[in-house]
């Protein structure tokens, strides 16, 4: 079994699931009492998060680095970075260690490719939602039609994200605004929803709507656990 580095803490509490979801896949897959190889760096996400808003990104990618470099020092064999948005330093994180990173973009699109679909809604914070870092992925390399919500939904959508589920706050009259926004989304020919930042599947789950959730902390957190098994 291969040891998984994991960089955490934006937020804590969407981290939190990683650590139970990849001993889930071990002790399921090897029985007993099995459980994964991890070693966890949680940074600050105060800080990172005031980096991001000031689009300082370039800083805060020497944050992830640095934690990166500290797991490859601490005998961590490959990367998972335990959020959607801070892949937009992914290239300056891999750049900085020898060991391969799983992308979270990659492990989703598998997943949607091999339910047999092709258009989807994605919801995340304002910079995965409009920026090119992201969605281009997805377009680009997996061959996948990615939709939006509108500039107000949008905005809805980032501000639960930051002000209440990174705070550990759920709120029914949020999860309504949120399945009222998927619901435009399927309008628009969304096949299903990619739930683009990993705090969403604490406020939407899949009995409140009828189309297919893809949850993008299960998926990435199980192929981390599938790849820690790979010889």
């Amino acid at each position: 079994m291969k040891t998984i580095g994991l960089i955490g803490g934006m937020s804590w509490e969407s981290t939190v699931p990683y650590y139970r979801l990849i001993n889930e896949v071990i002790k399921k897959r090897l029985g007993g009492l099995h459980s994964a190889k991890l070693i966890l760096f949680s940074v600050d996400f105060h800080e990172i998060e005031q980096l991001q808003h000031a689009g300082a990104w370039d800083k805060a990618g020497v944050v992830l680095a640095q934690a990166a470099t500290a797991l490859e020092r601490a005998g961590a064999e490959g990367l998972v970075i335990c959020t959607n948005t801070m892949h937009k330093v992914a290239g300056q994180v891999q750049s900085a260690v020898s060991i391969p990173m799983l992308h979270i973009a990659d492990s989703t699109a598998e997943a949607i490719k091999a339910a047999g679909l092709s258009s989807v809604g994605l919801l995340g914070t304002r910079f995965t939602m409009e920026q090119d870092f992201y969605r281009s992925r997805l377009e680009s390399d997996h061959g996948l039609d990615i939709l939006v919500p509108e500039e107000g939904d949008r905005v809805v959508v980032h501000k639960v994200i930051y002000d209440e589920l990174c705070l550990g706050i759920v709120r029914e009259d949020s999860r309504s605004e949120y399945v009222g926004i998927i619901d435009r989304l399927v309008c628009r020919g969304a096949q299903a929803i990619i739930l683009g930042c990993t705090e969403i599947s604490l406020l939407v789950r899949p009995e409140d709507t009828a189309v297919a959730l893809f949850d993008t902390t299960a998926i990435h957190a199980t192929a981390a656990a599938h790849w820690s098994l790979q010889d």
